[in-house]
């Protein structure tokens, strides 16, 4: 627990959002781990180990919620997402091109391994419907495929695609205006209160 408690705290909360359910879901990592802990073959890492067992119970959890409410989130962004295409002539459904994505950097990738650029990051996905943000984060951050989302959590493939393609929208958004767009100057992440920023 002193090794790897804070971390798998951590993990869970980013997927979960809900520090009393990361809490319990930890919990229950750990004394699944003791249970079972005859069949640690010591093949993979301890911390994978524990990882993958908490990706089961988040998953459970997933499942649970899936059953008890509906899920969906298709109204968010509905309306601002619309007014960032054309909707006449050949343009039809195309970016309108002060609206369109604008290029972050002349090397995208230098930020991302800054430690600033994943607080913002992060604080952009808190501000994610919780729907949106776990369809989000079990496709793109845990790399599940679509059938298996849509199983756990009881969606629709269509609702699946409309919920990524909104989340991969909202946050574009929120990162061009709170790092992106403030990244030329001389403080590299601009805003300094995450809790302020936008989606």
């Amino acid at each position: 627990m002193d090794l790897y408690g804070d971390f798998l705290f951590k993990f869970a909360l980013v997927r979960l959002r809900d520090p009393d359910q990361a809490e319990d879901l930890v919990q229950e990592t750990f004394l699944a781990a003791l249970k079972g802990a005859d069949r640690f073959t010591g093949q993979a890492a301890e911390k994978s180990w524990l990882v993958g067992i908490l990706k089961h119970k988040i998953f459970d959890f997933y499942r649970q919620a899936g059953r008890e409410v509906s899920f969906t989130d298709l109204n968010f962004y509905a309306d601002a997402e619309g007014e960032s295409f054309s909707t006449r002539g050949l343009g039809k459904r195309s970016w309108i091109d002060d609206l369109g994505p604008v290029e972050w950097t002349a090397n995208p990738g230098a930020g991302l391994d800054k430690e600033k650029f994943w607080r913002a990051f992060h604080a952009c996905a808190r501000k994610l419907p919780k729907k949106v943000s776990a369809v989000f984060c079990l496709r793109e951050m845990d790399g599940l495929d679509c059938q298996e989302i849509c199983d756990l959590l009881a969606v629709s493939e269509s609702n699946l695609w409309v919920m990524l393609h909104r989340a991969r929208m909202a946050l574009r958004r929120c990162l061009e205006t709170n790092w992106f767009e403030k990244n030329t100057s001389d403080q590299p992440g601009g805003k300094t209160n995450p809790a302020n920023y936008q989606v």
